[in-house]
């Protein structure tokens, strides 16, 4: 399949060539997100000598000893060289140095590096010593390390005081934008109504090995239905492959948390209450290993009536499959082991389109920055976009805003509608918003309608909306260079 999108990250990786000595690079992200293929892609493109070695999935039987086998005999794959035989990391990355030419341009790619050093805790410390004495010592080398466990990646490189000033770009790898999801259509994105592309992005979200599975040839409808709800669907299957994979001894906490976000986004106290536990303190260690990984999203979020950050940090699941899977897939599980769903309509299950609705919310709010660029935020000083709610003190009192975004003397107040057509009751609607919205002295309000649907005449005649922004406009809206 042809390569789609990322040429941001393609030219940051690029531009290390030019420093005329080794670097060293990090690439972290969503299991799924693209971190290999992107790194396979730089490689094809610079045109130079290519060891990429990958670490064995964990499973009972694994062993640090099986993990050096498997770097010895990868490492002698790539590199055309005999295999090295070696007992312990320091002689596999003396392999690894003297397989390197030492006037060629090379980039070495260390993928699932967390699997390569879960069984040896001193397997950091040994790559960093490697690095010091031997690899950085090839002018033409760019190491590149990946890996899906972030929370592994970020204590053991990131964040590690060893590795200060020793990595040279440090890239986490984002869902793809909404025009570069909209690529995996091909020449039939033109005739593919904005309607069905859109909601395969409900489920999917951006992540580049979902949109490959998709077929452009099929409905929106048919798509789902053979991804999500046929038990070979890969979609239907996913779910534990993921969080087995990245989370492993932890994945039962990680499971229990994301199932709670599905239902709303939360504190973490509200989390512990949720998911019946008294203390919040483990809770908080997993929330921000689920932040790490892609999965979940946390604003803290301004008070808008006094400036001041929100005392409380709001998590939601900002993964769209991970949500619908918890959402509508699991619960039908059984259902589609059996084959219920081989023939049925999914528009006419029940909750469908309430359940499309949030997905497409979730959607927009990760597409914050696209949005922001026709809403014309770029280059002005965001302080906080999140969602808002405030509890009333009685019944009716409360106010819930989709996305609030808010700058030193206004907030935009963004509403999410996806309808067959959207009915000017909607100006009612966001108008009570406002009304419940503390503001600050001297704020002004911005309204921003961002829909799916068609409009009723008179919201466009209105002129209540400071912008009527369309998802069709979204799509195709081109990334920056």
């Amino acid at each position: 399949m042809k390569f789609i999108g990322r040429s941001e990250y393609l030219d940051k990786l690029s531009a290390l060539w030019e420093k005329k000595r080794s670097s060293f690079a990090v690439v972290s992200g969503r299991r799924r997100i693209g971190k290999s293929t992107l790194v396979e892609e730089f490689a094809r493109r610079s045109a130079c000598d290519f060891i990429e070695i990958v670490g064995l999935p964990p499973d009972k039987t694994m062993t640090n000893q099986r993990q050096i086998d498997n770097f010895c005999e990868r490492l002698a794959r790539a590199a055309k060289k005999p295999e090295a035989k070696a007992d312990c990391w320091p002689k596999a990355f003396d392999a690894l140095h003297e397989a390197i030419h030492p006037r060629r341009k090379t980039i070495v790619f260390l993928d699932e590096i967390s699997w390569m050093g879960r069984y040896d805790g001193a397997f950091a410390g040994f790559l960093k010593t490697a690095w010091d004495t031997q690899l950085s010592l090839h002018d033409n080398l760019i190491l590149v390390v990946a890996g899906s466990v972030s929370a592994w990646i970020q204590a053991n490189v990131q964040r590690s005081k060893a590795y200060v000033g020793r990595i040279s770009l440090d890239i986490t790898l984002p869902e793809l934008s909404l025009s570069e999801c909209r690529a995996f259509w091909g020449r039939k994105a033109d005739r593919t109504a904005t309607r069905e592309i859109l909601d395969v992005l409900s489920v999917t979200g951006g992540v580049p090995k979902y949109l490959a599975e998709v077929n452009p040839s099929l409905s929106a409808d048919e798509n789902i239905r053979r991804l999500c709800f046929d038990p070979d669907g890969y979609l239907f299957k996913d779910f534990n492959r993921i969080f087995d994979d990245v989370f492993d001894e932890s994945v039962a906490a990680k499971k229990r948390i994301v199932t709670a976000l599905a239902d709303g986004p939360a504190s973490i106290a509200e989390l512990a209450e949720r998911i019946g536990v008294q203390s919040s303190g483990h809770i908080s260690s997993d929330v921000s290993d689920l932040v790490q990984a892609g999965f979940v999203a946390g604003a803290r979020g301004k008070n808008p009536g006094t400036g001041r950050d929100v005392r409380e940090v709001r998590y939601r699941l900002r993964d769209n499959y991970t949500r619908f899977y918890l959402k509508y897939i699991q619960p039908k599980s059984e259902a589609v082991r059996e084959g219920m769903f081989r023939y049925v309509s999914l528009e006419r299950l029940p909750n469908w389109n309430s359940i499309m609705g949030l997905q497409f919310e979730n959607l927009v709010l990760n597409n914050f920055h696209t949005l922001a660029r026709r809403i014309g935020l770029v280059g002005k000083s965001v302080e906080s976009v999140a969602p808002y709610f405030r509890r009333g003190r009685k019944a009716g009192d409360g106010v819930q805003i989709d996305m609030l975004v808010q700058l030193p003397k206004s907030a935009y107040l963004v509403e999410v509608k996806r309808m067959n057509t959207i009915p000017v009751a909607v100006e009612q609607e966001v108008q009570r918003k406002i009304d419940r919205l503390p503001l600050k002295k001297g704020m002004s309000v911005r309204t921003v309608l961002v829909y799916d649907g068609e409009l009723a005449p008179e919201l466009e005649e209105d002129g209540f909306f400071d912008h009527l922004v369309g998802m069709d406009e979204l799509l195709r809206q081109s990334c920056p260079p």
